[in-house]
């Protein structure tokens, strides 16, 4: 897995676009967000992480994260569509003030998330703990953001 781009770059190539905010749509992002979120605590509190719930839990963890970082472009008005889109929408979390780290992450996660949806990839238990550890710090973080 290669470092992910900065997110101007994805702007050049035209997978990012410049457009007006769109203020509903990012409001509806950020209100399906926070459903999400609230229903994925549901789901741990009632059925464990184990190595049967991982790849459900980790998929519902990008979701999450994926709405509320598409919300913060809407509002500023970008968008990002095509191959490499996941990538410009993690990317962005550099220009929302995220460290380092936490893209790279963020973008792992992204990485296996599209193992599981393309090529079958199962996840462990530890590793969907430590997902829903690092979408409980980011989904906040992403709250407060501007």
């Amino acid at each position: 897995m290669s470092a992910i781009k900065d997110f101007e770059e994805f702007i050049r190539n035209g997978i990012v676009k410049k457009q007006s905010p769109d203020k509903s749509r990012a409001k509806y992002l950020e209100e399906e967000s926070e459903k999400a979120y609230k229903f994925l605590q549901k789901k741990v509190s009632t059925f464990g992480i184990t190595d049967e719930t991982a790849n459900d839990l980790v998929r519902s963890c990008y979701d999450i994260l994926m709405e509320s970082i598409r919300a913060k472009m809407l509002i500023k008005g970008y968008n990002a569509s095509g191959q490499g889109a996941h990538e410009a929408e993690v990317s962005y979390l550099r220009n929302l003030g995220f460290k380092e780290k936490d893209v790279q992450f963020a973008d792992q996660l992204r990485y296996f998330r599209n193992g599981m949806l393309y090529y079958g990839t199962s996840l462990e238990k530890e590793y969907a703990q430590k997902i829903i550890e690092f979408t409980d710090k980011i989904y906040f973080m992403l709250l407060n953001s501007a």
